[in-house]
């Protein structure tokens, strides 16, 4: 293909993409498709010969979208929101165009120094403190990591990094494999599983820490915690508080929990994947109260601020700390600036070597909506939340599981969780919307998100009816 071809071509595919985003509301928010459906579709080796664009296009309605789960369908209300917006993709077809591997700053000096310059407007858009900013003086600063699990693992990597470092400078004798034994990292019971996978990868202990009423994490099951294990010679080193989880969107207390840490010498590092958008907001922000304690903190505007996939953003006070973990220095990486002390290697903050030009679609996206048309975005959703939330309450047959701060709504039928169960393969069989469940306190749980940047209150009072009429059919089938 010459660029000729790829002007017309693109315009094609421009132009694809905005009729499917504009007519997403019109397909079948969840497939009909069975596994394996897409291998007899396709030749079992590639051609020899090129194909034509034509035939490739033809080939995304026959064969890709049957298989696509429409999450930008504005009946699509599971898991949490997965941002879209024309400017985020146009910057990622510019980040696919220049094609750099930022891996250094000498590799693309644009890629490095507009990623440093956008986690510092993000941050002073959350209100951050000073020192999680790159600034000039700071010892801190953000970084774009491919999603909060990986941010997860990389706090813990250099928690664990500088415990060992430590706790060898002090007892010389000591191995790091006599360390890592001994090391207990803690999360609330209501964490994401990234957090559990992150110490299996880590080779450490990872304690779940029974939370409230509130689904919270609080200073007293902490401390608890963590003196056993001092007693039974083990190393408490690093915690994970969570701000939205994933369950139903509950907040640990950090102005509890932070503290604590401080004091123990224990690495703080915050999961705020979907809720952290919210505090651009000056109403959501005090759920932020207390990061001043923490050593890490990330959360994905590929979530909820209309950002696209991949762009997690994580911000650390202290960004030797992620250097001294990761650093190598081969002579191919090596560059004249380096030691300037005025540029960044983002290399040494995150798990691989290569990167790519992320930034540019945080650019674009602040720059278009503005902080104003981000808030507004966050704002409408909560208003629909709470509009889906004040129609479960008016049906007693329903309640409430959970309290509704953000996006995210908990119901159930009144009822057993089979009640329930069946209620949700009623929901997702018929495929007008689509949701997923949680258990909390051993009910099984219905969960409603407000997803789609273009959803409206009509797909909401939609949504609410079809779910009523699959209740009344069953709860009739279980009285006959």
């Amino acid at each position: 293909m010459e660029a000729s071809e790829f002007r017309r071509r693109g315009k094609e595919m421009v132009d694809y993409i905005a009729d499917y985003l504009e007519g997403v509301e019109g397909r079948q928010v969840y497939p009909d498709v069975k596994p394996g459906y897409l291998r007899p579709l396709i030749p079992s080796t590639a051609p020899q010969e090129p194909e034509r664009f034509e035939d490739i296009i033809n080939d995304i309605e026959k064969i890709i979208m049957p298989g696509v789960t429409h999450w930008h369908s504005p009946y699509f209300f599971a898991y949490f929101p997965t941002a879209s917006s024309y400017p985020s993709m146009l910057a990622d077809m510019l980040c696919g165009a220049i094609g750099c591997v930022g891996f250094s700053w000498a590799a693309s000096p644009a890629c490095t120094e507009l990623e440093t310059v956008m986690m510092d407007w993000l941050g002073k858009m959350l209100e951050l403190p000073e020192a999680f900013l790159a600034g000039k003086a700071s010892q801190g600063g953000g970084v774009i990591q491919g999603s909060a699990s990986e941010a997860t693992l990389v706090a813990l990597l250099a928690a664990r990094s500088k415990v060992t470092h430590q706790l060898q400078a002090t007892s010389p004798e000591l191995t790091q494999g006599a360390i890592m034994e001994k090391l207990v990292a803690y999360s609330s019971d209501q964490a994401h599983s990234s957090v559990e996978r992150a110490a299996l990868i880590g080779g450490v202990k990872l304690k779940a820490i029974p939370s409230d009423g509130n689904f919270s994490m609080r200073a007293s099951a902490l401390r608890e915690a963590m003196e056993q294990d001092k007693a039974a010679g083990l190393i408490p080193f690093f915690v994970v508080a969570t701000l939205g989880t994933t369950s139903c969107c509950s907040f640990d207390s950090l102005l509890e929990v932070g503290p604590i840490c401080n004091q123990e010498g224990m690495w703080l590092h915050i999961d705020a994947a979907y809720a952290g958008s919210a505090f651009i907001c000056p109403e959501f922000r005090y759920l932020l109260n207390g990061v001043e304690f923490a050593d890490s903190f990330n959360f994905n505007p590929h979530k909820w601020l209309l950002v696209n996939f991949d762009c997690s953003t994580m911000w650390v006070k202290k960004r030797t700390d992620l250097t001294e973990a990761f650093k190598t220095d081969p002579v191919y990486l090596k560059h004249s600036h380096q030691d300037s002390g005025l540029i960044t290697d983002y290399r040494h903050w995150q798990i691989p070597l290569g990167r790519r030009f992320r930034s540019l679609k945080m650019w674009f996206v602040f720059r278009m909506y503005g902080v104003k048309g981000l808030q507004a975005h966050i704002r409408k959703h909560v208003q629909l939340s709470h509009e889906f939330e004040s129609l479960v309450c008016q049906d007693p047959r329903f309640e409430i599981c959970a309290e509704v701060i953000l996006g995210l709504v908990c119901f159930r039928l009144k009822g057993s969780n089979q009640l329930n169960e069946a209620l949700l393969e009623k929901i997702n069989s018929t495929k007008k919307i689509h949701l997923v469940p949680c258990c909390l306190q051993d009910k099984f749980v219905l969960r409603f998100v407000l997803c789609s940047r273009t959803v409206e209150s009509a797909h909401v009072q939609q949504a609410w009816q079809h779910i009523r009429e699959l209740a009344d059919s069953l709860l009739r089938a279980e009285k006959e």
